[in-house]
């Protein structure tokens, strides 16, 4: 019996020697095997999602009853005069912006338009 164990272990010795086998096989199995792992942690993960994404049926139809659409948008916008304007600077990460805002008030005010 031992013998055969023997025969068999002596078979095998150039096998455990070649490189392919012992480096490479282990790799192809790592990356087939992640693939496959991965794709069920993602489908997990995607599947949640599905799960915490479903909306309050009432807030369904407040979204419904609120249609906003580009050209709605646009007519609101369309109406709107964009040559009166003035350009007002913020202010500086080291001034006071309250104190600022406070001085450009009373520069618009006075000034006759």
């Amino acid at each position: 019996m031992q013998e055969a164990v023997a025969r068999g272990l002596e078979r095998l010795r150039p096998l455990a020697k070649n490189k392919t086998l012992r480096y490479g096989v282990p790799m192809m199995l790592l990356i087939i095997g992640g693939s496959f792992g991965l794709r069920e942690f993602t489908q997990i993960r995607y599947d949640a999602q599905k799960l915490h994404s479903k909306m309050d049926p009432a807030l369904e139809e407040r979204i419904r009853k609120n249609k906003i659409s580009l050209e709605s948008e646009y007519e609101k916008l369309k109406n709107s005069d964009f040559n009166d304007w003035k350009n007002i600077r913020g202010p500086r990460p080291w001034e006071d912006s309250k104190s600022l805002q406070e001085q450009q008030q009373q520069v618009l005010h006075s000034k006759p338009s």
